[in-house]
Order: structure tokens, then sequence, then C-alpha cells
């Protein structure tokens, strides 16, 4: 059976038991009242407030049955990737636990959050650096980054795992944004050649199919968000195989939006703190376009086009070096 064969097969896999989770994911948060509990100054949510939230478990699972029936021989890095979406997600999932649970907005501490983080990143990067090899590469140009690498892998989980989260704050925005990101980015590892990154590819499009589904009952109204969950394993799935394929380089450009997001809550905080006054209307950056009247569904989808622009050209430079 041919890679683009078992492409296809895995992704629609992915896709068929996210779909068949969703309903009963659902059912379960809504039966033991597993609901989100939104801001208070983010207005225009309010009437979102209860609604089912730890949806990241339909396509976490999902992605692990599906790959369960693909991913055999010359698998340990994908296999890995997948180990690590895990432990992000259990780390978002005890963050979801505890604002539910107490009934508040706030879950683990931010120092807890990035301690979690940090352990996690920091195994891998030394994985990384003994098993995966020290070079990145970028349009054809190899960089070896040699011990640096490390640092660099912790880094980019930081980055990429809070990027993420941060993006994660209307209806299908960080899912839309994750699916398009991991379309394209599968294509490009596909394309890589060898076992490994074959069977990484496969992972990939697992996720990519699962996030689909996900996208389903998260699009706008949402009947189930994916929360810290989610958001966590999406951001740590996403670092991780970056920095597996040695295309982490990539990153930034594909997921323009997930850093864009990043930034201006950083650049909103800091120049708060300076100077008591706000850049934007409010941070992250989609809150700010909401701010201005422009409604979420619309920003979703410009989200989702700049996304697919920026991938699609990443991959046509691919193909071309």
């Amino acid at each position: 059976m041919s890679l683009s064969v078992k492409i296809l097969l895995i992704f629609i896999l992915g896709a068929i038991i996210g779909l068949a989770l969703a309903p009963i994911v659902i059912n379960i948060c809504r039966r033991h009242k597993l609901g989100q509990t939104v801001l208070h100054y983010v207005e225009k949510h309010s009437s979102k407030s209860g609604t089912p939230t730890m949806g990241g478990v339909i396509f976490i699972f999902a992605s692990l049955l599906a790959c369960s029936l693909f991913l055999w021989q010359d698998s340990f890095l994908a296999w890995t990737s997948l180990l690590v979406m895990v432990a992000f997600g259990l780390l978002g999932f005890l963050d979801d636990f505890i604002k539910i649970h107490f009934r508040q907005n706030e879950g683990l501490k931010p120092y807890q959050k990035l301690i979690g983080q940090a352990a996690i990143a920091i195994m891998i990067g030394f994985l990384i650096y003994y098993r995966v090899g020290t070079s990145l590469d970028f349009f054809g140009l190899a960089i070896d980054l040699k011990w640096g690498i490390i640092p660099f892998a912790i880094l980019v989980f930081l980055a990429t795992v809070n990027s993420v989260n941060l993006t994660d704050g209307l209806d299908g925005l960080a899912g839309g944004v994750s699916f398009v990101y991991l379309l394209f980015f599968g294509a490009i590892v596909a394309l890589s050649g060898g076992a490994e990154m074959s069977m990484l590819a496969l992972a990939i499009f697992a996720v990519c199919g699962a996030v689909l589904a996900f996208l389903g009952v998260n699009t706008f109204p949402a009947k189930i968000f994916m929360g810290d969950t989610g958001s966590l394993a999406l951001g740590g799935f996403i670092a991780s195989v970056a920095l597996f394929s040695g295309k982490a380089l990539y990153l930034p450009i594909m997921g323009l939006m997930f850093v864009l997001s990043a930034l201006s809550d950083i650049i909103q905080v800091a120049h708060f703190k300076r100077t008591k006054k706000r850049v934007f209307l409010m941070a992250p950056l989609h809150h700010h376009f909401e701010k201005k009247g422009v409604h979420e569904n619309r920003i979703v989808t410009i989200y989702i086009i700049v996304t697919s622009l920026l991938s699609a050209g990443c991959l046509c430079l691919e193909l071309l070096f």
C-alpha cells in the first residue's frame, strides 16, 4: 500500500472516529456539568458560559485509535509525538478540572503550567539531541545547532504550546488554524522521505482528520470547547512534529497567526505595566478585532485563509528546494 493511500485512509479514519466520539463526549460533559466559565470582561461571550469543555479528548483519543491501526514499524518518532500530545493534554486536563471544580476561570497558576511544560520540553530536548539529530532544515539549507538544539527545543515547545493556547479564544479558531497548519505540514513531512518520516506524516494526518471532526462540533456556535486539554495537546503535538522532522523553522511562518496571538498578548501586558495604557482594545489579537465589531466567524475565516496561504507557500518552496 502506497504512502498516499495510507495517508488518505488514516485521515478518514481519524475523522470518522472523531465524529463518533464527539456526541458521546458532549453528553458526558453535559451530564457531569463540565462547563466553561467565561471571563467576565469578554462580554460578547457571556452567553457561552456553561458550554461543555475538555473537548480536546475527542481528537486525542481519535488520533490514538487511528494510529494504533497504522503505525507499527519505524514509528518511534510518530508515537513519541503522540505521547507528547497526551502529556500536554493531561496538563491541560488538570487545568480544566481545577477551573470546573472550583467554578472559576483560572486553573493552574501560570508558573505551575510553565513548570509542567518545561519538564516535558526538557525531556524531549535531550531525546532530540541523543536520538533524532541536531540539524534543522530550512528550504534546503542545513543548520546544525549541536548542543544548542536542547534550549532551542525548549523554546519551541514553550512558545508553540502557549501560542496555540492563546489562540483558543473563538469558536473554531485554534482548531481551524491547527487543521490547516497540520494539513500542509503533514504534506511537507511526507515529502521528506524515509520510513520514520513517513510514519510521522501518518500521525500528523491522523491528528488532522480528528481535528476536522472536532471542528464539526466546535465551529460557531460551539457545542463544546477544546479547553486547555485540547489547546495544550495540539501545541505540544505541533511543536514535537516540527522538531522531530527538523522543520521547526517553518513553524513561525506557517503558524504566523499563532505567533501574532502570543505577540499581541506580550505587547499588551508589557506596555500596560509600563504606561498603564493599552495598545489593543483587548488581547490576544482576535479579541481586539471583536471589540472593533468584527464577527468571530469572519475573524476565524481570515485566520484560516492567512494560514492556508502561508502554508501553501512553504509547501511550494519545499518542492522547489
